[in-house]
């Protein structure tokens, strides 16, 4: 029996409490343009979930609980890179984590990528009835019920921290009762040192490799203590692509055009896949030709233009720099060119997508940002 449908029509709620209840084993999956993300079950249980979406990389959990710094993760990646080893495994290798360590952060990682779903507004899920788990799933044993409960109070809370933090577009800076001997907790110092440098609400997700929710957690209590406040808001979010695309051309059309384009340009077949999955979010063929398309488009970078060795740098001053209209996105991937690192080594530690990194490294490159040293 197989299950579908789009989450404005039928609930996350309702959808985990028809498969726990009838104790249904399978695959749930769920597409939101270029993310998706998959949910396992097991007589009624769930035992484990997957996301392609890079913020929920084991990677990037690790940082966001303090359990590697990006060093220590970039120095994991290049170990994994060289011997093949998945990264939970090269971190226990290199000393940095214990098993139980890594075990422990994975739970965690499944559990917050399915919370995150009560947050989507909309996107298209379909259940696989008795598909085989994967083989290498870390499993754990959760109630449908007690996901429900946490992802109601997290939609709840959600809209109430949007009172005072309205969106990711939302810059803070500091607040009348700000005070430098002001004494918070670890992580919202952190925050605080952002809202500080008057970051967007994005930018500080980025920068403290966590979900949205839990940032705007954290910057509600600071804005309703008056140690932040909303100073304004930033435009309309940046997209790389800058190939135009008919709105009037179906996603078939779409598709076609893009398997036209995708050895040639396959860039410009990116841009065109993702219009595509933005009017068919759970397109199957779009989202095996956009993975197509990224792959040959990093491997064309990395062939022709950028070497992943090669050394970036900033060629600009931090007055001219200040004046540049640049993307939160762009904003990370900046304050991570530190003269030493390649751009292999950056791009690992970025939560963005391999090609979407590259294409934002060869904008900069373009606008005279920064340079790149062989």
């Amino acid at each position: 029996m197989s299950i579908k449908g789009s989450l404005d029509t039928m609930s996350l709620s309702d959808l985990l409490q028809f498969l726990g209840s009838g104790r249904k084993s399978g695959t749930l999956k769920f597409d939101r343009g270029k993310i998706s993300k998959q949910v396992y079950f097991q007589n009624g249980l769930i035992v484990g979930s997957r996301s392609n979406d890079p913020r929920e990389y084991l990677g990037q959990v690790l940082l966001h609980y303090a359990k590697v710094d990006e060093a220590q993760l970039q120095l994991a990646r290049e170990a994994q890179r060289r011997s093949g080893v998945r990264l939970g495994e090269a971190l226990i290798q290199l000393g940095m984590l214990t098993e139980k360590d890594v075990l422990e952060v994975l739970r965690i990682r499944t559990l917050d990528a399915i919370f995150d779903l009560f947050v989507w507004n909309d996107g298209q899920f379909e259940f696989y009835d008795e598909e085989p788990l994967p083989t290498d799933l870390i499993k754990v044993q959760v109630q449908p019920t007690t996901v429900i409960m946490e992802g109601i109070y997290r939609i709840d809370e959600l809209s109430r921290y949007k009172s005072l933090v309205p969106s990711d577009r939302a810059i803070l800076e500091l607040g009348s009762n700000w005070t430098p001997s002001l004494t918070l907790g670890n992580e919202m110092q952190r925050a605080l040192q952002f809202v500080e440098k008057r970051m967007s609400v994005a930018e500080i997700c980025y920068h403290m490799h966590a979900s949205s929710f839990q940032v705007y957690g954290l910057l509600y209590e600071l804005v309703s203590n008056d140690f932040a406040r909303v100073a304004g808001e930033l435009p309309e979010p940046f997209t790389a692509g800058s190939v135009e695309v008919d709105d009037l051309l179906t996603v078939a059309d779409l598709i076609w055009s893009a398997q036209r384009k995708i050895d040639d340009d396959p860039e410009e077949a990116m841009t065109i896949l993702q219009t595509a999955l933005q009017q068919e979010p759970n397109n199957e063929r779009a989202q095996e030709l956009l993975n197509q398309a990224e792959t040959k488009f990093v491997d064309h970078v990395y062939t022709s233009e950028l070497s992943p060795s090669s050394v970036p740098r900033i060629i600009v001053s931090t007055t001219d720099l200040t004046g540049e209209q640049l993307h939160p996105q762009e904003g990370f991937l900046l304050s991570r060119i530190n003269g030493s690192w390649d751009i292999q080594s950056i791009l690992s530690i970025c939560p963005f997508r391999e090609a979407d990194s590259l294409r934002m490294m060869r904008s900069l490159l373009s606008r005279g940002i920064i340079a790149v040293d062989s």
